[in-house]
């Protein structure tokens, strides 16, 4: 069996490196599969390691605009799929318009599935682009062979929006990296730390308008004035309009930038140095499908102060506080209430660190190719019917 992926719309963040995990992670043989085909951009297939059964492909139109990527995996996906003897297309991307059949396709994106989320980036090209995803995505899911959903929360919005699949559907979570992997530390009484040795807060996300980062420091403000010895550390690339919003309220409420650090965006090879140093996690977010920086989070080992919006519920578990994202009163509290109790830290890091233990690359990959395997073994049947 040959199994072809296209990764033509995967350029950075989750998508990239789930396709990278899965396929370090995969075991062919498990699977009656000989060998894989990888179409992407040079950017894409550099970032994955070489295996005897892979062949990574770059059209000269992947590495061009979204215009080109759409025209060649409309006109030419099927021809390359089919000329490499492909009995199946994996399009972990969420948008396929070629015609090879099987196809398989994954939804990555609640953005397009969540109106109240895209709406706040107003009349915008974004707005739009989110608009043209949600047609498309849901004319893929509907059409695919298989879709892949990242949890119960992701697949429940996309059918409210779809209605009922034709397709099979399967829920296969991300996994996290071993190197994130941290037992959690001995948690210390908040009169341990002073302002020359702060208690560090870790907030690691994309400064986008639905990850509400200005909210948690107007919260930390509040634990500021308080007098608790906090830092707040965000770490992570922006969105323009986002990141602009978040400089004047950090401007607003920490005039002397004594204790907001922006860090940008830090290579993710070093990101698991940066969970070492924090003392707790906070994550904001009111939109996701299987967030990986929850995941890592709770791997490092960090109690979780948690936005309760979307599937983190779902996936945190009772190992984490939660808060409306929208309401900075609501974080401040569940972070007050983490820093005063340094059991209650010690707690739900350990519950939090065991729960992540669950989520593996190995069973994400073992599930997925299985997933493809049953698909393929599906259509063929079909077509004996026939």
């Amino acid at each position: 069996m040959i199994i072809g992926i296209d990764s033509s719309n995967l350029h950075q963040g989750g998508g990239v490196t789930h396709l990278v995990e899965i396929l370090s992670c995969a075991s062919l043989h498990k699977h009656n599969i000989s060998k894989v085909i990888v179409w992407g951009s040079e950017q894409t297939l550099d970032r994955i390691d070489e295996r005897p059964w892979l062949i990574k492909i770059t059209p000269k139109e992947l590495n061009r605009s979204i215009f080109y990527r759409l025209l060649w995996q409309k006109f030419k996906l099927s021809r390359s799929a089919i000329a490499n003897n492909c009995d199946l297309i994996f399009s972990p991307g969420g948008s396929i318009s070629c015609s090879f059949r099987p196809i398989v396709t994954m939804s990555r994106n609640m953005l397009p599935f969540e109106w109240n989320e895209a709406r706040r980036y107003g009349v915008s090209w974004i707005t739009v682009r989110l608009i043209l995803l949600r047609w498309l995505q849901s004319k893929s899911f509907s059409s695919a062979s298989g879709v892949i959903f990242l949890t119960n929360y992701a697949k429940k919005q996309v059918i409210k929006v779809t209605g009922s699949l034709p397709s099979l559907t399967t829920i296969i979570p991300h996994g996290f990296n071993s190197r994130f992997c941290t037992y959690p530390k001995e948690q210390c009484n908040i009169s341990e730390y002073s302002l020359e040795k702060p208690f560090q807060i870790l907030y690691v996300s994309i400064v986008d308008q639905y990850k509400h980062q200005w909210r948690v420091v107007e919260a930390v403000a509040r634990l500021r004035k308080e007098g608790s010895p906090v830092v707040l550390n965000l770490v992570g690339p922006s969105y323009p309009p986002a990141l602009n919003r978040l400089t004047k309220v950090m401007n607003k409420f920490d005039v002397n930038n004594e204790w907001v650090k922006y860090h940008g965006e830090i290579p993710y090879l070093e990101l698991h140095n940066i969970y070492k140093g924090a003392q707790l996690g906070v994550f904001a977010s009111s939109c996701e499908n299987m967030p990986n920086i929850l995941l890592e989070t709770m791997a490092s080992g960090l109690p979780i102060a948690c936005s309760d919006k979307g599937p983190m519920p779902e996936i945190l578990g009772n190992s984490g506080l939660y808060f409306d994202p929208e309401q900075p009163i609501e974080i401040y509290q569940a972070i007050k209430n983490l820093i005063d109790d340094p059991q209650l830290r010690s707690k739900n890091a350990n519950a939090s660190f065991l729960r992540a233990q669950k989520y593996s690359w190995d069973v994400c990959a073992f599930e997925t190719f299985s997933f493809l395997e049953q698909v393929v073994s599906n259509h063929q049947q079909s077509l004996c019917a026939e």
